[in-house]
């Protein structure tokens, strides 16, 4: 769905319309992401798959189905449970016991409890199932649930070892690593994690979320969640109903991406103009709803957050409208700060209204987004975790603006570099997380930047946002602003001391303030141009008329810098000498007597040194044997100063005074700068009081 372009009197979005957004095309017009067998692909189906019927199952030759890098299933035969028989504790093949107590009729949730703790030990009391059941559901409905479609959900699940024969690859931090599964296959396992049948691993509880039902059954405490919770329950229950009516047959691909800091972006030297990339920002609709764009989820590091728990924001809704995303939780261990996972393929089965407490399932939804040529539906997820804030200023700190730049690029990015589809997000840890959507916003704009994709932004209702959005990116594109200049002025921002609704403001008066603010060059008046045409050497007369002419003259003492580099002596009479024009610098100039060698220290080494100051000078990878810095470059004039001056003799030297009748002592060559002294804060103060003294 995507707005006309004509604009009307209640008008909800702002920026580019989506019709250009889709480039006049239809939703799926753009590119998709590769499925080619690898090590770091692993498929489960027999590639490629066709559409007609439901993927054929891949076959190991050499299954790994209790291996430390890899899921272990419950059917495979390492999987032992300690049973009583006959007064007698015995070991049985757990898959074994998992067959016969699902095998038994189950007509009520005491029944199915029951069964559940067959294969289980210690399980806590399923009190939010009991109240689904009890309270929530008719009573024809509960009857109809344990009559048609629990003896389906579980027939689906004990063909897991003829639906997932192969094996499943962890997907653990610090590895970039892909898995794709059939429709078919994944309702399997969840049919599993719904009956509670993985294996719970000490050595990964602390790392990976989990994926068997049992919190979701129990998540009774909160009574301001009991609905909620029932709501979700039905979310799944309804998928159940859909996958076991008719077997789906289209292709999921599951992929974790890594990118470690070495191959993250340079923020601060990214010239990308942020004008360049469009944006769409609307007050009304649902992420979800951004047909065919990289949609945005609000995750937890922990993939999945609170679905099979009392959560009901974002990430939750998302995962029980289209429950397939679940599985994740079953291979995904925690994300990092350097990794993302994107999802591929999935389908939405639900509708709903609300949101957290007020949350309600609202029916059937027909997907009809179409597939691509690998048989995965064109609608995919990126999962991006933001950080959690206790106290929401620390947010503005440039460690924490860069960790959630780093994490929205590797959520952003992708290997195919044309054609790809617009970041469809919104406030993007705002809630629970405190985050601000005005830091968020900016920083997803620059990720969508730096990783070549337009933004569209959903504000959620907040029609502020969306004017003030809006405004910003129109300063920002009419000013050319770069990435790195952006990122210059939020890292100022942190110790401006300005309440977080200023920061659009301070972004604008900060680049104002950039504009006008000289450079160290300017300041010193190196303008070796006007140097090199305007101004003639001075010469070393004292005529006291011309002294004199220059005492009587208004204003002497408040001559500008800029000024002073202008003037122009006329030649002595007295001296007889025919001196050609030379360059005058802005320092004070000694002028040799008698004197036929050249100062190793000459003006342009000075202009290199405050180049780079200014950040104007780069220095070239060749001459990377020894790094070039500021106070590199001033010990090696200053060795060669102090070499020749110990080489010469002692010559006279004369000061001519810019405003005052007065002859100072000789200057010697960058004597602001002390050997002791090594601080480039005390570079900087020197110069400033050099130059303040003939001001």
């Amino acid at each position: 769905m995507y707005d006309n372009d004509e604009k009307t009197t209640d008008q909800t979005w702002l920026g580019t319309p989506l019709l250009d957004m889709y480039k006049g095309q239809v939703p799926w017009c753009f590119s998709t992401t590769l499925i080619s067998p690898s090590k770091y692909h692993h498929i489960l189906y027999e590639f490629p798959a066709s559409l007609k019927e439901p993927p054929q199952p891949h076959y190991n030759s050499h299954p790994k189905h209790w291996e430390d890098d890899y899921v272990r299933m419950p059917y495979s035969p390492h999987s032992l449970f300690l049973v009583k028989e006959n007064e007698e504790e015995i070991v049985k093949p757990r898959w074994e016991i998992i067959t016969e107590a699902l095998s038994r009729p189950i007509n009520s949730v005491n029944e199915l409890e029951k069964a559940i703790s067959c294969y289980n030990n210690k399980l806590p009391k399923f009190s939010a199932l009991h109240h689904f059941f009890h309270e929530v559901l008719e009573e024809d409905e509960a009857q109809h649930f344990f009559t048609h479609l629990l003896p389906k959900i579980i027939q689906l699940a004990l063909r897991l070892p003829e639906f997932v024969p192969g094996s499943i690859p962890l997907l653990k931090k610090n590895h970039s690593k892909s898995v794709s599964f059939s429709q078919l296959q994944v309702a399997s396992l969840l049919a599993n994690a719904f009956l509670c049948t993985f294996i719970w691993r000490k050595e990964m509880a602390g790392t990976y979320p989990g994926i068997n039902f049992i919190k979701l059954f129990t998540a009774d405490e909160r009574i301001s969640r009991q609905n909620c919770v029932s709501e979700k329950l039905k979310c799944i229950l309804h998928y159940f109903r859909r996958v076991t009516a008719k077997n789906p047959v289209g292709v999921i691909t599951f992929e974790r991406k890594y990118v470690p800091k070495s191959y993250m972006p340079r923020w601060d030297t990214l010239d990308n103009n942020l004008g360049n990339t469009r944006i769409h920002i609307t007050s009304s609709g649902t992420i979800e709803e951004g047909l065919g764009l990289l949609q945005v989820d609000f995750a937890n590091k922990f993939v999945g957050g609170g679905v099979l728990g009392y959560g009901c924001v974002q990430e939750e809704i998302r995962f029980v409208i289209c429950p397939e995303l679940i599985i994740s939780r079953l291979f995904t261990e925690e994300l990092g700060d350097g990794e993302a996972l994107v999802i591929t393929g999935v389908e939405r089965y639900s509708n709903y209204s609300g949101y957290s407490d007020s949350f309600k399932w609202n029916g059937n939804v027909n997907d009809e987004t179409p597939f691509d040529e690998y048989g995965r539906r064109k609608t995919t997820v990126a999962v991006i975790d933001a950080t959690r804030f206790t106290k929401s200023k620390d947010q503005f700190h440039c460690s924490t603006i860069l960790r959630e730049l780093n994490k929205a690029y590797v959520g952003f990015s992708s290997k195919e570099k044309q054609n790809l589809s617009p970041v469809a997000t919104g406030n993007w840890g705002c809630g629970a997380f405190k985050g601000d959507p005005k830091l968020k916003s900016i920083i997803q704009l620059m990720a969508c930047s730096a990783s070549g994709r337009d933004l569209v932004y959903y504000s959620f209702g907040d029609t502020e946002l969306r004017d003030d959005f809006y405004k910003i990116h129109l300063f920002l594109a009419n000013n050319k602003i770069l990435i790195c200049q952006l990122w210059r002025y939020l890292c100022r921002f942190c110790t401006a001391n300005l309440s977080q609704d200023k920061l659009y403001c301070f972004i604008q008066q900060c680049h104002f303030d950039m504009k006008s603010q000289p450079t160290l060059k300017q300041f010193l008046c190196f303008n070796t141009q006007k140097r090199k045409t305007e101004v003639n050497m001075p010469s070393s007369s004292t005529n006291d008329q011309e002294l004199k002419n220059k005492k009587n003259t208004p204003n002497s003492k408040g001559i500008k810098t800029s000024e002073i580099c202008n003037i122009n002596y006329s030649q002595s009479k007295q001296s007889g000498k025919n001196t050609s024009p030379k360059k005058y610098p802005a320092l004070p100039i000694s002028v040799e007597q008698k004197s036929t060698k050249k100062s190793p220290i000459n003006s342009d080494e000075v202009i290199q040194i405050i180049d780079m100051i200014d950040g104007s000078k780069s220095v070239s990878k060749e001459s990377s044997s020894e790094e070039l810095t500021l106070l590199t470059e001033i010990d090696r004039i200053k060795k060669v100063d102090q070499s020749s001056f110990s080489n010469e003799p002692k010559k006279e030297s004369i000061e001519i005074g810019m405003e005052e009748d007065v002859v100072e002592e000789p200057a010697k060559p960058l004597s602001f700068i002390e050997d002791k002294k090594r601080k480039i804060t005390d570079y900087f103060s020197k110069m400033t009081n050099h130059v303040n003294s003939y001001l």
